[in-house]
């Protein structure tokens, strides 16, 4: 009789920084670490230990132990410390698609320094799962996943049925929407079914009799996996004796201490012809929809503003800047790989999720600047290394030149601002500090006026937006720093249609002709359209939107919601009044900020009153560890002022309404959203995820208990049907509903509660989120057609990244004043990365397919050729380069022609 195996893991989910700030969970992985090195010694039996999938808990254990760096680096190459493949457990929908990319390839990396990487995505603890895992992780080399939630096991003898997100096996068949299918690990048990192992006989006895039957009733062979730990769980320093005593409980079972390696070696060996197939992102969608965490990404929703902020800087400005201006040789891959390192130390699950306590995420605003400031400082040197290079003698004596560069991967419209420098006066010329800044004055009231002029002296319309007398300083990188005063002139202007990749150089100057105005953007006081769109606030603050290609018309748009939330960082829950108060039924201003040719401007202001927090009820649910679907408390009797102010934006060439709402908030435990009313008759929509646009019901599963049906997204979502279509473009509010009775699209805006949540009280009065707050968000009306809905999501997402601006001066170069570094021609390509090529000289481009169908790939640099690789660049001899497939993630990689 074969006998059946037990493969017992020893690891532990290091969670970095959760229910403690880092720092004591840190000096907790000092002590996991060392005692793992002391029973490497001195117990051979022991096989080894998973370090959790990520390479950071060594980087943290390093830098308090440096000393033991070359006995941490035998263990690994013994194969005792088994390290990899990721650099940290990231939260998938929260972060960027290259982010996710970024995690892969530094994790694979460093753990190549030591070794190999264990061969598994790992994904324990990720509060869902993107859809496109499959693909992502056949790009990465790796064949199998193991996850924890999205998938419901039904046991062995259980019929799966039409579900899509159950499974009779904890192993399963997982395809992407491309196609590709990868083998799906499921921790049916959990991640700790084999914590804490017995060594007494009847403890024991008792420990296995429950674990063997769990597990082999969702086993679909008979290699059972037991994981040996926990959340920060210290080693279990009698493992081996442990299971000695098991093998002589158990003579049909072989209990093995043993590592993943081996055992998806053994078990792929013995799967059946019966395995369930599950398809694209598992996110709980047939469970009664409370625990699915979706929640979390509204919590501390600063968190995601920043987060948002950071990825733009180091994909949109940061690298492709640096790809533009500098050869290979001088590309700063160190101090990029160090931007991205601090940023993706923001991204652990219950970091970035904001469902921690609050010195955590204290502590992540400082990683968050510090990330930024680099990818500034990289910016700002790699845009005056290409300005440098441009030929600007074109213009006048008396010009400012300045370059206005689009680094998307879309042609962009849009506004950008430029402080331009109009004359200075050092520190060291003649005079004081004073008479010098009199002099700068005089100078700025005797200003001439001005124009803006593109290289072929045509007139660009622009506004002049601030001027002023200002202190700054260089710092020359072969001398000591120069302070001046300037005279600073803040211009405005519209960019219309700048190809991808590209750059245009103008210049401010006096004027030699006299500007014309001739907007194609209309506005009354409450009224602003242009040749694509109308726009009316009403009497109750709301705006009715047309349509004027196709006349459909949009009422109560832009409505705001405020309702009470009784629930933590981790779930919304409505409170039990079950009232919600909308700007509609509250005093409105709305005043005309702007008519011209470079757009119209409404500033339109909604004067709520919420009530201040909840009632007192709530403190003692909270206190008492009342689970969330059991709370009553409701809202407060006492009201605050909730005034929040919209800068509602047209531009003349532009389909996009932008929106900037500010408000000061004042209230607790409350959910804010914003609302937007289709009315279309749809039953789906789709969402901008990770590398794919995705496609979701907007009506949940039969099973769906949870009143409401919160969903990740990244730059978008969008209802539509065969006539008429709307996204909801945003930046940073990643949670959003469809509300199925009209088909709204919810967008959250804010949600402020004060618990942790979870297993325990963790009181986090800073997730109440008290103070300022800007959001910046859009919306687009389309007729439903493919074209008009690509070209909607690409709108939504070029609008995260600002159009990069640098003064320079007149002088000779070897560059075109109007010129595109790298040509995209086909408009399905969303491109989320530019970069130089980890190794050798040439250059990577990388992106997805927007839309769901096949479609010829055009992209260009120059004469050089492009060649399908992998993330880690890495050929990939069956791919094509000229066709980008549905749902594609395509990498290319750019090197000179071979010459014959």
């Amino acid at each position: 009789m074969t006998k059946k195996k037990v493969f017992i893991i020893s690891h532990s989910h290091w969670d970095r920084e959760w229910y403690m700030p880092f720092e004591q969970h840190h000096m907790r992985l000092v002590t996991l670490i060392d005692n793992l090195l002391d029973i490497f010694k001195h117990d051979p039996d022991f096989d080894s230990f998973h370090l959790d999938g990520q390479m950071i808990a060594l980087d943290d254990y390093l830098a308090v132990r440096p000393e033991r760096k070359p006995e941490l680096a035998a263990a690994i190459k013994a194969g005792k410390l088994r390290i990899g493949p990721f650099y940290i457990l990231q939260d998938d929908f929260l972060i960027s698609p290259e982010s996710n990319v970024r995690n892969m390839i530094i994790g694979r990396d460093q753990a190549r320094e030591y070794g190999q990487e264990v061969p598994l995505g790992y994904f324990p603890d990720t509060f869902g799962n993107m859809g496109q895992t499959p693909q992502m992780m056949a790009l990465a080399n790796l064949k199998t996943a193991a996850f924890g939630r999205g998938v419901t096991p039904t046991g062995f003898n259980n019929q799966v049925g039409d579900a899509d997100y159950a499974s009779q096996y904890s192993e399963m068949w997982w395809q992407g929407p491309d196609g590709t299918r990868i083998l799906g690990l499921l921790f049916a048990n959990w991640y700790s079914n084999g914590n804490e192992i017995p060594v007494e006989k009847s403890a024991a006895k008792a420990f296995w009799d429950q674990k063997l039957a769990d597990a082999e009733k969702f086993a679909s062979t008979d290699n059972l996996l037991m994981m040996n730990g926990v959340d920060h769980q210290p080693v279990q320093l009698d493992v081996t004796a442990a299971i000695k005593v098991a093998n002589e409980l158990y003579p049909n079972y072989e209990f093995i201490h043993t590592n993943f390696t081996d055992y998806l070696s053994t078990l792929s060996a013995d799967l059946p012809q019966d395995l369930s197939t599950i398809h694209g992102e598992l996110t709980s969608q047939e469970t009664d929809g409370w625990y699915t965490l979706a929640n979390t990404a509204s919590s501390r929703v600063y968190l995601k503003q920043e987060n948002t902020k950071n990825e733009r800087l180091l994909e949109n400005q940061a690298e492709p800047l640096a790809t533009m201006a500098y050869t290979a040789q001088d590309y700063p891959h160190d101090r990029l790989r160090y931007a991205w390192k601090l940023l993706l130390q923001n991204h652990p699950h219950d970091s970035i999720c904001g469902c921690s306590v609050d010195e955590v995420h204290r502590e992540m605003l400082t990683r968050f600047a510090k990330s930024q400031e680099v990818a500034r400082f990289i910016t700002h040197d790699a845009l005056m290394t290409l300005t440098a290079k441009i030929n600007t003698v074109e213009f006048g004596t008396q010009a400012k030149p300045f370059v206005v560069v689009n680094t998307t991967g879309f042609t962009k419209s849009g506004l950008t601002r430029i402080v331009v420098e109009w004359n200075r006066i050092d520190f060291s010329a003649a005079g004081s500090i004073q008479e010098q800044r009199a002099q700068l004055i005089q100078q700025l009231k005797a200003l001439p006026e001005l124009m803006v002029v593109d290289a072929h002296g045509q007139s660009v319309p622009f506004r002049l937006i601030d001027q002023q007398v200002a202190f700054h300083y260089d710092l020359p990188k072969d001398r000591f720093r120069e302070p001046f005063q300037a005279i600073e002139l803040t211009i405005e202007l519209n960019m219309v249609d700048m190809p991808a990749f590209a750059w245009r150089t103008l210049a401010l100057q006096p004027a030699t002709q006299a500007g014309v105005a001739d907007s194609a953007v209309k506005a009354q006081p409450r009224l602003i359209s242009n040749e694509w769109l109308k726009v009316v606030v009403e009497d109750d603050g709301s705006l009715t939107m047309t349509n004027r290609e196709t006349g459909k018309v949009y009422h109560q748009m832009l409505v705001f919601e405020d309702t009470g939330d009784m629930g933590n960082e981790y779930i919304y829950r409505q409170t039990a009044d079950n009232h919600a108060y909308y700007s509609t039924d509250f005093p409105m201003d709305v005043r005309l900020v702007h008519a011209d040719e470079l757009g119209s401007e409404l500033e339109l202001t909604n004067y709520l009153e919420v009530p201040v927090s909840a009632d007192d009820q709530l403190a003692q649910e909270t206190q008492a560890v009342i689970d969330i679907t059991k709370r009553t408390a409701k809202r407060s009797a006492e009201k605050v002022p909730l005034t929040i102010t919209t800068k509602i934006r047209l531009n003349p060439h532009s389909r996009q309404l932008q929106f900037e709402s500010h408000l000061n908030n004042q209230a607790k435990d409350h959910r804010l959203r914003v609302l937007f009313k289709t009315a279309l008759v749809a039953e789906t929509h789709v969402a901008d995820s990770i590398y794919e646009t995705v496609t979701r019901p907007n009506h949940p599963a039969k099973n769906w208990q949870n009143p409401t049906n919160p969903q990740h997204q990244q730059a978008f979502a969008s209802v539509f049907n065969e006539a008429n279509g709307v996204t909801v473009g945003n930046f940073g509010l990643n949670e959003y509903e469809i509300l199925p009775q009209d088909n709204t699209i919810a967008l959250t805006m804010l949600r402020c509660v004060g618990e942790m949540g979870d297993w325990g009280y963790f009181a986090t009065p800073e997730a109440q989120c008290q103070g300022e707050f800007t959001f910046n968000y859009s919306v687009e009306l389309t007729d439903g057609s493919e074209a008009q809905q690509v070209a909607s999501y690409q709108r939504a997402q070029g609008a995260q990244t600002p159009f990069s601006v640098q003064q320079t001066t007149r002088h000779a170069g070897t560059l075109a004043a109007d010129h595109q570094y790298l040509e995209v021609n086909t408009p399905e390509f969303a491109v989320t990365s530019l970069k130089r090529a980890n190794t050798g000289t040439g250059m990577t481009l990388r992106g997805y397919n927007l839309g769901d169908r096949q479609v010829p790939l055009s992209v260009s640099v120059g004469d050089l050729q492009a060649e399908p690789v992998n993330f880690f660049e890495e050929p990939l001899t069956d791919v094509d380069s000229t066709t980008l497939a549905a749902a594609e993630i395509k990498t290319l990689l750019f090197t000179e022609k071979e010459r014959s």
